[in-house]
């Protein structure tokens, strides 16, 4: 039985991340080129470049070891690769440390393989939690996208920062919606039924039908909730809701 794997992938102190082959293959030097790792001359390790951005890298990695095993191969990566490098913060501000198990792919991942309702609670919960949350994550990236447009110190530039922010909000009333939810569900004893089809084998419903149209929910997201203040200074009514829309030239966006 093979103990050591064909390749190795992982952090390397001068070289960034490298990937170390066990014996000459060419099919691997091969996949590894294709995926832009080059070959150290010194070393004779394959190694990315230290300073390619870290989705690129991820890409990289897993794109590689994914080639590799389907080849048969044995491949071996450090978990620390999966940890992305902290965001800058001005002087003062905390940090923000990453939590990868905390992915969107992981959280529905890990939802398949829960039976009660509670449990679906605290899956909810590691989504919206403020710190760590992939929804807080959504709104500080598209935040700071926001300030990056501005900082062209352009008229466009400030109005995508202005289009941007509006989205952050929606964002944050997506987030106070999901909390709904998630306060249902950990009060409630149901158990998904022994006989129920696993999750993914369970065709999804068709909610085309079931979502507001888009103006609802333009004025929903403007409107107050229970756990963050209205945008304007008053909510929509159902009167206004329902009057039709004045009569006039088409709407430009």
């Amino acid at each position: 039985m093979r103990l050591e794997p064909h390749i190795s992938i992982g952090p390397h102190p001068d070289l960034g991340v490298v990937a170390e082959v066990a014996a000459g293959n060419p099919h691997t030097e091969q996949v590894l080129r294709k995926h832009h790792f080059r070959q150290h001359p010194e070393s004779g390790l394959y190694f990315l470049p230290s300073d390619a951005p870290y989705n690129r890298v991820l890409r990289a990695v897993t794109g590689a070891a994914r080639v590799l095993q389907d080849a048969g191969l044995s491949v071996a990566t450090d978990p620390r690769l999966m940890v992305p490098p902290p965001v800058p913060r001005s002087s003062g501000a905390p940090a923000r440390k990453a939590v990868p198990a905390q992915s969107l792919t992981a959280l529905t991942a890990e939802l398949h393989t829960v039976d009660r309702a509670m449990d679906a609670a605290e899956i909810l919960q590691e989504l919206l939690d403020e710190d760590f949350g992939a929804m807080s994550e959504l709104e500080q990236l598209i935040s700071t996208t926001a300030t990056w447009c501005e900082r062209l110190d352009t008229d466009a530039g400030h109005e995508l920062g202005s289009r941007l922010r509006t989205i952050a909000n929606h964002v944050a009333f997506l987030g106070d919606r999901i909390a709904d939810v998630e306060g249902d569900l950990a009060v409630m004893p149901e158990v998904i039924p022994a006989s129920a089809p696993p999750l993914a084998a369970t065709p999804a419903r068709p909610h085309e039908d079931l979502l507001p149209r888009y103006g609802a929910r333009a004025q929903a997201a403007v409107a107050a909730s229970p756990h963050r203040p209205g945008h304007s200074p008053t909510a929509a009514t159902p009167s206004s809701a329902a009057a039709p829309p004045p009569s006039g030239p088409a709407r430009t966006r």
